[in-house]
């Protein structure tokens, strides 16, 4: 299948493979090299923060952002149900309750109009989640959790080098949690970095981060901490993937612009704004939801591009109906249509930063062919 097109091609042709030999020759490969702070004050600074602290993913760099809070147990963290299961993990985990909104139906980022009817008198903070390119409409959440008085969680994973009204994503709120994942504009392969601004919130990430060893004296606990270090290797592909961002962007745009060219004007497809009033579209994917005029789901025509040798990904299923919170009595009699629609209906196509103009042209033409073995 060497024809095939995956839907993520990582770029690795800056200085990854220069810096990696460093650590080698050095003998810094451990969480504990010179390359893990420089990385951690390089982003930091790019995204305008103050303190970064680097992880080993994602979701413990959420992990880690939810508890630095310490919010009292059984909390309420509002978030939106269209996400990635990772976020209400991190709050279930840290002890509190995942409360649900809808997805906007253009941006697929959190209908925020639903935002302030969802506040009540055990709600202490806002999980805000951008999805797949376009950031959600920050300055409604800043305002109703500045009036509720409520913390703020900004999962940035998808939007290395995305602004909000030309300020970085990322630099939002009490605290904000990044993937380094390889599908993302900046990877290490696996990897996470916390952001924030609050030296306390920074010093329990790193200690939490770092099995909680008491400032007192090493190998001595005073709580439970966890094992979420990144290494020296995988900080120095991070500094490498930093350095190129700026060209990454520019290529996942110039990426949009050519599917745009040719999906925009079809019908059977609900494609994201190319912008909004408060930013450009980054096009960390690119996604598309199948109108209701198209009698087939996602996975049917996913099924059908694999065929024609398309790799493909189905849109995140809605948190209200993962089993594992069903199973716990959450959520039964709550309906989030616009999720669950797009959880069913939506997909992504090849789109990452390796794809060339020829790939897509091929994808371009197996989308359409896929339809229209249906019309």
């Amino acid at each position: 299948m060497d024809d095939f097109i995956p839907v993520n091609q990582p770029v690795l042709d800056g200085k990854e493979k220069e810096y990696l030999v460093r650590c080698i020759e050095t003998g810094w490969i451990s969480s504990e090299g010179p390359a893990v702070s420089e990385f951690e004050e390089k982003l930091a600074a790019r995204v305008g923060r103050r303190y970064g602290i680097a992880v080993s993913n994602g979701s413990t760099a959420l992990d880690l952002a939810v508890r630095a809070l310490r919010l009292p147990e059984g909390s309420e963290v509002i978030m939106p149900s269209f996400t990635i299961i990772s976020c209400a993990a991190a709050i279930v985990r840290a002890g509190l309750r995942p409360v649900l909104i809808d997805a906007d139906a253009r941006t697929w980022n959190m209908d925020v109009a639903q935002l302030d009817s969802k506040v009540t008198s055990k709600t202490r903070a806002i999980m805000v989640v951008h999805i797949y390119g376009l950031p959600t409409d920050m300055d409604p959440v800043l305002e109703i959790a500045v009036r509720h008085n409520l913390r703020i969680v900004e999962d940035a994973a998808e939007m290395h080098g995305q602004t909000y009204r030309s300020k970085a994503c990322g630099s939002f709120g009490d605290v904000s949690a990044f993937s380094f994942y390889p599908n993302k504009h900046i990877t290490t392969g696996e990897g996470g970095m916390v952001l924030t601004d609050n030296p306390e919130i920074a010093e329990i990430c790193r200690s939490l981060r770092n099995l909680a060893h008491s400032p007192r004296r090493r190998f001595l606990h005073e709580e439970l901490g966890f094992n979420y270090r990144l290494t020296n290797l995988q900080a120095a592909l991070g500094i490498a993937q930093l350095e190129r961002l700026d060209q990454s962007i520019a290529k996942k745009r110039q990426m949009g612009r050519i599917y745009n060219t040719h999906f925009d004007t079809m019908p059977e497809l609900e494609i994201a704004p190319v912008r909004t009033d408060y930013a450009e579209n980054i096009y960390w994917v690119f996604g598309m939801v199948l109108a209701d005029s198209v009698p087939m789901d996602a996975t049917q025509m996913m099924a059908r591009l694999a065929e024609l040798k398309v790799g493909t990904r189905p849109f995140f299923w809605g948190m209200h109906e993962q089993p594992v919170f069903q199973r716990m009595g959450w959520y039964a009699n709550e309906r989030y249509p616009v999720t669950e629609r797009i959880a069913r209906r939506g997909f992504y196509v090849p789109s990452g930063l390796g794809i060339t103009e020829a790939q897509q042209l091929r994808v371009v033409k197996a989308v359409k062919q896929a339809l229209l073995t249906v019309q």
